[in-house]
């Protein structure tokens, strides 16, 4: 099986999920999967009836791969970068995750609109626009507040807002420096302030659950801004929630995020198809980059790879 990841930045260096992309490296070598990683713009996107079975990278023909795993982060996260998705797709490669649910997935107003229409729990949410009305931000969210940018990602991008003075000056700033930018307000669900669920999801099944606590003074509970992680057993409202969210938005890898609701439910907060999984292999003991191969395993009709303790631990030592 030959697969294709790609990304866009030094997989060296210590950018944004650069560590994962060297465990897929890793865990293909020892399974005997042939993993390439490229970046988007190495590609040059030609539509034509003829040569259905290559694309161009650099200049020159490729024979096409038995899957390709778009992870982008931020710099990635771009129109080519959807539009080389969409020809690999076109073109009859199998994709985790396709084109169109990343599109949906990274416009976190569009995702909450689709899970909402769906009857899925989310905190209410309204895309800014300017002058923001104050008072109508106080009856329908009220205050503190989170502020979100439409496409942020690994925790950048959301603030929490804690009165309407507050909320007031920030939104004046905006509006004189930046009134196109895109916002969404969403209401903070107090029981759950400084921690969170991510619930990791391959192709239909819960991988394993953990539970995000964020560092002193902080709210976000992210692992990559510095948050702890530990393991959480995933419930049956958990579980079923997280893949019900995977479903709605088509999503075959999943990093779907739960608040704390009051007694033992839970809220959707986001989900993610370029979910990092550097926290949660640390803190549940799973292997992530196998748990995907073998999927895209079984979409082919070929065999499983079972792992050992040792391969893992061997492995994991060569990052």
């Amino acid at each position: 099986m030959e697969v294709w990841i790609l990304y866009g930045d030094d997989i060296e260096s210590t950018a944004d999920l650069a560590h994962e992309v060297r465990r897929f490296l890793a865990e293909g070598a020892r399974m005997g999967v042939n993993v390439k990683v490229y970046r988007p713009e190495q590609f040059d996107l030609l539509v034509t009836e003829e040569a259905r079975d290559s694309i161009l990278i650099d200049g020159e023909p490729e024979p096409l791969p038995d899957f390709v795993y778009p992870y982008f982060n931020h710099a990635d996260n771009s129109y080519f970068s959807l539009a080389v998705v969409r020809q690999l797709e076109r073109m009859g490669v199998k994709v985790f995750n396709s084109a169109s649910t990343i599109e949906t997935v990274r416009d976190k107003m569009h995702s909450h609109q689709v899970l909402s229409e769906n009857g899925l729990p989310t905190p209410v949410t309204m895309l800014a626009k300017f002058p923001v009305d104050l008072d109508m931000i106080e009856n329908t969210i009220g205050f503190p507040v989170v502020v979100k940018t439409l496409k942020g990602a690994l925790g950048s991008g959301v603030f929490l807002i804690e009165n309407r003075d507050a909320f007031s000056d920030l939104m004046e700033l905006i509006g004189e420096t930046t009134p196109d930018i895109q916002l969404i307000f969403q209401k903070f669900v107090a029981s759950s302030k400084g921690r969170d669920l991510r619930v990791y999801i391959v192709d239909g099944e819960v991988v394993a659950c953990m539970e995000r606590i964020a560092k002193e003074g902080s709210f976000k509970a992210n692992y990559s801004t510095g948050g702890s992680v530990r393991p959480f057993e995933c419930n049956e409202e958990a579980a079923t929630l997280a893949l019900r969210t995977a479903e709605v938005l088509d999503i075959q890898v999943a990093g779907i995020d739960l608040l704390f609701n009051e007694g033992s439910a839970f809220t959707i907060c986001e989900a993610n198809t370029f979910p990092g999984f550097k926290g949660l292999e640390l803190a549940c003991k799973v292997n992530v980059p196998e748990t995907i191969f073998n999927a895209m395993k079984r979409k082919l009709g070929e065999k499983v790879t079972e792992t050992t303790a040792q391969d893992i631990s061997g492995a994991r030592a060569a990052i």
